[in-house]
């Protein structure tokens, strides 16, 4: 296999396992299931990954590109302080399908399947998920320092709320298939900035 096929293939691979990941949460991505999904031989797609772990670590990373360039990106063309962080909030509820994902986002799954489970998926999972967070925290508080939300906001509250609301909508939306998550998750993100706005 010539070096440009084999990178098609794995291409191939993570996009197939990446609609898996969503679906079936990191449990449900084996490398039986994905080779199956893929198109070929247990043994090819060892080729490629050499574990479930690595599959799985692999998936992240590419999970990790698509939600930046679905979600991160776009709002950065927002203009600074507030617009932006509300640019990023409307990307980030509902993601993957915005994404064309089958399913949802992996990384809330990730939270409650993992949150007992030690070893190298795990803090991964840790990592992007402070990241995010961390990100979140930076634009808080450039919309603080801007004056679109009030000077003795509590940042670290901010975000806290933030991604409980986010995590209520990814429940709501997928498991209780509540035709209104979108709705409520804007209305109760509309409370937490009317909250934290300039009396």
């Amino acid at each position: 296999m010539t070096t440009s096929a084999a990178a098609q293939t794995r291409e191939r691979i993570l996009q197939t396992g990446l609609n898996l990941l969503s679906e079936a949460g990191l449990p449900g991505v084996t490398l039986g299931v994905l080779a199956q999904q893929v198109g070929m031989s247990k043994s090819g797609l060892f080729a490629h990954f050499r574990s479930k772990e690595e599959v799985q670590l692999a998936l992240l990373e590419h999970m990790s590109v698509i939600a930046d360039a679905c979600v991160l990106q776009p709002a950065l063309q927002a203009a600074e302080g507030l617009p932006r962080l509300e640019a990023l909030v409307s990307r980030w509820f509902g993601w993957p399908a915005k994404a064309g994902l089958r399913g949802g986002c992996p990384i809330s799954a990730a939270l409650f399947e993992l949150d007992d489970i030690a070893g190298n998926v795990r803090s991964r999972v840790l990592e992007l998920e402070a990241r995010w967070r961390a990100l979140l925290g930076q634009l808080v508080r450039r919309s603080v320092e801007l004056g679109h939300l009030r000077a003795d906001l509590d940042a670290d509250q901010f975000v806290w709320e933030l991604c409980g609301i986010y995590l209520s909508h990814h429940a709501s939306y997928r498991f209780l298939k509540d035709p209104r998550a979108d709705e409520r998750a804007q209305i109760a993100f509309g409370a937490l900035l009317d909250r934290s706005r300039q009396s």
